[in-house]
């Protein structure tokens, strides 16, 4: 059985969750704060505290986890902190899932967010450690499209 961490599981990340669960996967979920971590288990998924500015916190979580999924194309905040986390932050937690069990990694750009450096660390650590990866370039605005191409990216990912 496929598991998926969502990495940013707010609304969007708990609406995908269910589809993963709809599918057969088991799903955790992270958050920065307690203060999430309900909403997340009400949707029946598992919920944990990591934050991706820390990515300790992340690898800290991916114990039995399949893949990967970065919902943080539409994450706020300053542009040096989001330069990080779409740049070093990213490329760290790539380099270290190499020895674990992780076989996946889907990368939401944001729609166009102009994050090409992100896309292009993705597919940088695919090649050299051939991680198998997927960038959806879905708008997430746009739920039902977006929900689509996350959960088919996720699927082919694990082969399904």
């Amino acid at each position: 059985m496929a598991r998926a961490l969502i990495v940013g599981c707010g609304c969007r990340g708990r609406e995908l969750g269910a589809g993963l669960l709809a599918a057969g996967w088991q799903v955790r979920g992270t958050t920065r704060a307690r203060g999430g971590l309900a909403a997340i288990e009400e949707a029946g998924i598992e919920a944990v505290i990591a934050d991706p500015d820390r990515v300790m916190t992340v690898l800290d979580r991916i114990e039995g986890v399949t893949a990967i999924l970065w919902l943080l194309g539409s994450a706020r905040g300053g542009r040096e902190a989001l330069a990080a986390l779409h740049g070093p932050r990213l490329e760290r937690l790539l380099e270290e899932i190499v020895d674990t069990p992780v076989r996946g990694f889907v990368y939401e750009d944001g729609g166009g967010a102009g994050l090409v450096r992100a896309a292009e660390i993705v597919a940088a650590a695919g090649e050299r450690w051939r991680i198998r990866f997927e960038v959806v370039a879905a708008d997430p605005a746009d739920r039902v499209p977006w929900r689509a191409a996350m959960l088919a990216a996720g699927e082919r990912l694990i082969g399904a």
